[in-house]
């Protein structure tokens, strides 16, 4: 809206310098031009080449913005994303103009009837989704990749208390069962419960990540610049986090809220200690 590209070119380079493997473009915002913006940023980052060495993954809603970008879009890119949201006559249009590119795909597990919120429906549909690609498109399996939904957990929702392992599950079943298709999902859902607090929801990210990575998941939506590392997770908080995602206590949510109040506590009085 600022007109600040060039900020955002650093906002890149910060995540490709942080570990990034795919820098991730969205320009869905009601107050621009989300297709002249999404060539303007796209000719900008290729013109870095310490941006560029990674692939881009072309994100919107919006069809013709993801048309435009892969006509400009440097190398091989990945669209995120297309779906069977409005059936399959669509979707595979949209498939076949990607396949033409020569982009790979992140498939989503929806459908005409909504999206998947349980591991019955994301194995449902992502089996549908590949069958389609792979028999009626063509489309390579290995440029195939699955989003099956993360949602947040301890939500305080009893329908929510599976969320984490019914991802874990479907890509798991996904691996398995439909061969050279990968799995990716934004991973800061996991945590929405938290916001404002970064060192539950670090922490949350990379338990999250460590048990789906275990399951087959090879790619994910992350910021690389705020991510704990697994094994330097304190154990008191990994213990709290890891009973919410893998639903192993009746108390887990209230247990970890609790916790949470209480990092939060410690964080203001040290605040407080250095003013």
């Amino acid at each position: 809206e600022n007109d600040k590209y060039q900020e955002a070119v650093e906002i890149a380079r910060d995540q490709v310098e942080g570990g990034a493997q795919i820098i991730d473009v969205n320009m869905d915002e009601g107050l621009i031009d989300g297709v002249q913006a999404m060539i303007r940023f796209l000719n900008l980052i290729a013109a870095e080449p310490d941006i560029s060495r990674v692939p881009i993954m072309i994100d919107s809603s919006k069809w013709e913005i993801i048309e435009a970008g892969l006509k400009v879009v440097q190398g091989k890119c990945v669209v995120n994303s297309i779906s069977l949201k409005e059936g399959e006559k669509e979707f595979i249009k949209h498939a076949k103009l990607i396949k033409r590119y020569g982009a790979a795909v992140i498939v989503m597990a929806f459908d005409e009837d909504g999206q998947a919120d349980n591991l019955e429906r994301r194995i449902e549909i992502c089996n549908r989704s590949y069958n389609l690609l792979v028999e009626k498109v063509k489309f390579k399996p290995q440029d195939i990749i699955f989003d099956p939904n993360i949602f947040p957990v301890a939500t305080g929702m009893e329908e929510h208390r599976n969320n984490a392992l019914d991802f874990f599950n479907a890509t798991k079943w996904i691996r398995t069962n439909l061969p050279y298709a990968s799995v990716s999902g934004g991973v800061s859902n996991v945590s929405f419960s938290f916001r404002g607090n970064n060192v539950i929801r670090e922490a949350m990210h990379s338990a999250f990540l460590y048990h789906a990575i275990s399951n087959g998941m090879n790619m994910g939506i992350v910021n690389p610049n705020m991510l704990e590392i697994y094994d330097e997770i304190p154990k008191n908080l990994l213990e709290h986090v890891e009973d919410v995602l893998l639903n192993r206590r009746q108390d887990a949510t209230e247990r970890l809220l609790e916790f949470a109040q209480t990092v939060a506590g410690d964080k203001k009085q040290k605040k407080s200690v250095s003013k």
